[in-house]
């Protein structure tokens, strides 16, 4: 075999590191099990390995000092909790109490950010792994007062160990999660700018409004990918200016960031242009060229993998040169003035998709800068203490689904150890481990994670069996249990159910090392189902967290939302175009508004069908509030400073009219109540002056001035569908279950 060339070997290196978590978990898990064996300690196996998990489960991505302190955090709270459920063990009405008062203290941790949502969950699980090495241990040795100390010690022991593999990895690899944010975030990028550009096809009938909601669906993994690939790279500058790869990546984020902006953009309406340009072929043309910035954004994930340079090519000059010659023939042709309209808004679009391709081109520059000189990060998490308490103090309402979540759990945890003492179960512990991983905090979840459990805990046993029967080999059972520990992690996030059956194949080969595992099977099958009988019918009757009744405030949200971003993006028509960090806040803001109404509105189809009589509504409304931040979009996508005239203050009017009746319709629905056009006498005249305004700018006038009359128009379109919409949502039919919040 030919010996690998240094680019081989460093492209190997990086593939390895790519796989970051299940590579640590191999190295972990393999490591104690050798251990164990050449120390003829089999019993330590099951502690340490469960350690080790939930140390993984904590794990967030961080920078190796935020993970150092991270870690040493867990492991305080697994020492402490581990000590804690081993004192009150024996004392059923003690630990019940105290386990259902963690787990709703530590679940409201959550309110604080993502790293101590993590930790505080992973604390949870350990508790129930001491339970379970404590319950396995009394079964094989009795309880021996000498024993007392050491299950608690091997949980930490076993964390504190998966703790140093996982912070030299941070060390040893500082970009790599950067870095592998950014390759999904442009996959996902590339696939939304592809879908969009199915938008323009010269076609009579098409449904344009289910390609818009399969648009907002897209657009929220965009924007949950967008956040993430943010918070990866904060977590590695702080208050320092970054330098090397991370400034690179920095660069690469905000380049999405504004190719997201000019994807999302809507110049006018899709069906006006099929049917205006229905025997042309301009709208293939935008499609076309919208289609290879889409495939340009996935080669430019791979480039990003490979850490090779980018190479924007040719293509998408040539598709460009093409759509402007195409503009060119369709102005030498005879047209009424309306389909002249519609052709400066093709023009438009096309001034959009050449400065879209210009931040492609910026991603090929080693610094990525694509000219910005303005490049800070917001930063969400909390600034001290009193912050972080304050933030667990706001969700303290019954209104707040975090809340709802955390009681909802406690109580779950409890009427599963009120079963398990009633019917005294073999390992009955199992119930209450298999209930804190079923209860998730919506319906939808619990309920598609309760028929995984099920169907994953039965694979596991069926494979576990059989792989103890074929390999009764204590060594090979030691392999399968590691295999079985990386499978888990591999697939947690992706396929629960293959997760599920991975780690109940690993805890019967561990429990295998110290006793006979078949005694296992059939309780591990029984404690399943009623543990997600309990979750399930938790989710379902304590405190119920129905989407339907979040949806005024999430639409509240998210038109103000439009309101913020339309009140920035005003203001750039005055001054002249900034990227500076109050406008892209703003922006996300809005985004991360509709994608948390997409998300609501997709799980609410997931409900039971009583509980949402005005799905419909919802459904349109989504459809309107992201059809108007496309408009919004376009508008923040051709900023420029628009010189003073008439027409120019009846357009800022309008727009800052626009901005009043969303923060109006914002306030509408937190109250539940939308006022009646006849209310609206004032800004019938003004709408009247605003669209005399836009008849006035023709097609013939300044490019910018002529964008900003168009897509104001048709924001105020959707703002009126969006106030009928709101009306029938809060005035159901009579019959129907009101949906207000509850």
């Amino acid at each position: 075999m030919l010996p690998l060339s240094s680019d081989a070997l460093r492209q190997r290196l990086r593939s390895f590191a790519s796989r970051a978590q299940p590579v640590r978990i191999l190295l972990t898990l393999g490591s104690l099990m050798a251990l164990c064996g050449a120390t003829g300690h089999a019993d330590a196996v099951i502690p340490l390995f469960l350690g080790a998990i939930a140390s993984a489960l904590a794990e967030t991505d961080d920078s190796w000092r935020g993970r150092l302190r991270a870690q040493l955090v867990t492991l305080a709270c697994f020492a402490a909790i581990a000590i804690a459920v081993e004192a009150a063990f024996g004392l059923p009405v003690v630990f019940i109490a105290g386990l259902a008062l963690a787990a709703f203290s530590l679940t409201m941790l959550g309110a604080i950010e993502a790293r101590y949502k993590a930790i505080a969950y992973a604390t949870l699980i350990l508790a129930m792994y001491t339970t379970l090495g404590i319950e396995n241990m009394n079964s094989h040795a009795g309880a021996v007062a000498a024993a007392r100390g050491r299950e608690p010690l091997l949980l930490v022991a076993g964390a504190a160990w998966y703790g140093v593999f996982s912070v030299l990895w941070c060390a040893i690899f500082p970009a790599q999660p950067v870095q592998a944010r950014l390759v999904v975030l442009f996959t996902v990028l590339g696939n939304f700018v592809r879908y969009k550009a199915s938008l323009f096809e010269p076609l009579r009938g098409i449904d344009i409004e289910r390609k818009r909601l399969a648009l907002a669906q897209l657009n929220a993994e965009v924007v949950t990918e967008l956040n993430a690939a943010k918070e990866s790279i904060f977590r590695r500058i702080g208050a320092r200016a970054p330098t090397g790869r991370i400034s690179r990546y920095r660069g690469l984020y905000l380049i999405a960031q504004d190719v997201h902006e000019r994807a999302s953009s809507s110049h006018d309406d899709y069906n006006a242009l099929a049917d205006a340009f229905f025997h042309s072929d301009l709208l293939y043309r935008c499609q076309r060229l919208l289609g290879l910035q889409g495939l340009a954004c996935q080669r430019l994930a791979d480039s990003i993998a490979r850490r090779e340079p980018f190479d924007t090519g040719t293509e998408t000059v040539q598709a460009l040169a093409d759509l402007r010659s195409a503009i060119a023939h369709e102005r030498t042709r005879a047209a009424t003035p309306e389909r002249m309209l519609l052709l400066a808004s093709v023009e438009a679009l096309a001034r959009n998709l050449a400065l879209l391709d210009g931040q492609l081109v910026g991603a090929s520059e080693p610094s990525a800068r694509a000219g910005r000189t303005e490049m800070g990060l917001f930063d969400r998490s909390p600034r001290s203490w009193r912050d972080a308490v304050e933030r667990v103090r706001r969700q303290l309402a019954v209104r707040s689904p975090l809340f709802r979540h955390a009681l909802r759990l406690s109580i779950a945890l409890v009427a599963g150890y009120g079963v398990m003492q009633a019917i005294h179960p073999a390992q009955g512990y199992w119930i209450l481990l298999t209930t804190l991983f079923v209860c998730q905090q919506t319906y939808g979840d619990t309920i598609a994670r309760m028929g995984q459990r099920i169907a994953g805990t039965a694979l596991g046993v069926v494979a576990g069996w059989a792989l103890l029967q074929l390999f009764p080999q204590p060594l090979v059972q030691s392999v399968i249990a590691v295999v079985a520990g990386v499978l888990f992690f591999a697939t947690r996030t992706t396929r629960y159910l293959l997760a599920t059956a991975s780690m109940t194949l690993l805890v019967l080969m561990c429990f295998n090392q110290v006793g006979d595992s078949g005694v296992l099977l059939v309780p591990r099958l029984v404690d399943t189902a009623i543990g997600s009988a309990i979750a399930g019918l938790a989710v379902l009757l304590v405190l119920p967290h129905w989407q339907a009744r979040r949806i005024n405030e999430l639409a509240a949200t998210a038109m103000r939302g439009h309101a913020g971003y339309l009140r920035q993006i005003v203001g750039q028509y005055r001054t002249g175009a900034r990227d500076h960090l109050e406008y892209r806040l703003a922006r996300r803001n809005d985004h991360n508004a509709d994608a948390a109404l997409s998300t609501a509105v997709s799980d609410m189809f997931r409900e039971p069908g009583y509980v949402r009589p005005r799905a419909g509504v919802a459904l349109r409304f989504l459809i309107r509030s992201h059809t108007l931040l496309s408009y919004l979009s376009a508008l923040g996508a051709h900023r420029a400073a628009l010189p003073d005239s008439a027409q120019m203050a009846v357009l800022r009017t309008a727009a800052e009219d626009a901005i009043a009746a969303l923060e109006a319709l914002a306030a509408g629905l937190e109250k539940g109540t939308v006022s009646d056009p006849g209310d609206l006498d004032a800004e019938t005249a003004a709408r009247a002056a605003l669209v005399q305004a836009i008849a006035g700018a023709g097609a013939d006038g300044d490019p910018q001035a002529r964008t900003f009359h168009t897509e104001l128009g048709l924001i105020w379109l959707q703002i009126d569908a969006l106030r009928s919409h709101a009306r029938e949502w809060l005035q159901p039919a009579a019959g129907d279950t009101p949906t207000a919040p509850a």
